[in-house]
Order: structure tokens, then sequence, then C-alpha cells
């Protein structure tokens, strides 16, 4: 969803709670410095002292979970629209934001999402995980759209 709904206050600034511990997430936070913005983004780590300082009354154990944006006037995005609204705030993607935000795009934004979970899998190193039973319900979950708190290998 872009955040240009009617009526809501104009957004100057995002901030995008990240996992610092995940290299899928610390990637894309590089590739997002990389890129052209529209609006400025400020790129947090999730659950860090600086996050809980900025947004005390957030849910900080779900931003590790979850992306999660912040809008400047208190806007709040998470998962599919995150990832949206993270896109919609790049020069050079915001058109295709804009139609991922539609009923006709709103499926490829969460197969996106579901795609970065199922990589987030495919690389994670877990030497706790000991049985299929836990393996297909951690699958389940990254169907859902989990993001890397607790499912990606710490940064080396």
């Amino acid at each position: 969803m872009a955040p240009a709904a009617q009526g809501a206050p104009p957004v100057r600034q995002l901030t995008v709670l990240y996992d610092a511990d995940c290299p899928f997430c610390v990637h894309i936070r590089h590739w997002l410095l990389g890129q052209q913005w529209l609006v400025p983004l400020r790129l947090v780590p999730a659950g860090s002292d600086e996050a809980r300082r900025l947004y005390p009354a957030l849910d900080h154990a779900s931003t590790l979970r979850e992306i999660t944006v912040v809008g400047d006037s208190g806007q709040l995005w998470t998962g599919t629209d995150a990832f949206i609204v993270c896109l919609w705030a790049l020069a050079e993607h915001r058109p295709k934001a804009e139609w991922l935000a539609t009923p006709a795009g709103r499926p490829f934004a969460r197969g996106a999402m579901y795609t970065a979970s199922a990589w987030r899998q495919a690389v994670r190193t877990d030497p706790g995980a000991s049985s299929a039973a836990e393996a297909a319900a951690e699958d389940a979950e990254d169907a859902r759209g989990a993001a890397c708190g607790d499912h990606c290998p710490p940064s080396r």
C-alpha cells in the first residue's frame, strides 16, 4: 500500500527496521542505501536500543519477525505492505510499488515475500533443528511471511 492515501499526512521520512543479525536483511539494507530515494530512509536495527528509544510503544519482538516500516507521522506498515512502501520510497521502483499495491499486483508482492522467506530458509544453518516436524513447522511459519529474526544465521 502506497502511503499517499487521501487525507493522510504526507510521508517525509520512513524508518526501516531490519534484522542486523540476518545476512539477507543486511544485504537488503545495503541495497536500499545504494538506491536513489524519493523519500529519505532511516535504516535502524530492529530491537536495538535506538529502535526502542525512537518507538517505545512498538512491539519490538515482532519487528524481528516481520519487516516493519514506520512513517514520520506514525504510520506503520508490516510484511507485504512494508515491502511495497520500501519500494515506493525509491525513484526507480515507485511505479512498480504502485502497481504492487493494486489488487492485480498484490499477489506478486506476497510472492516476493514468500520467495525471500524461502531463500532465508535455504541458507539457514540451525544445528538445533532435530526433527522433520520442527522443520515443517518452521517452513510453514516462513510461508506465512515471517522475517529473519529467528530464522537466519548470525552475521559472521
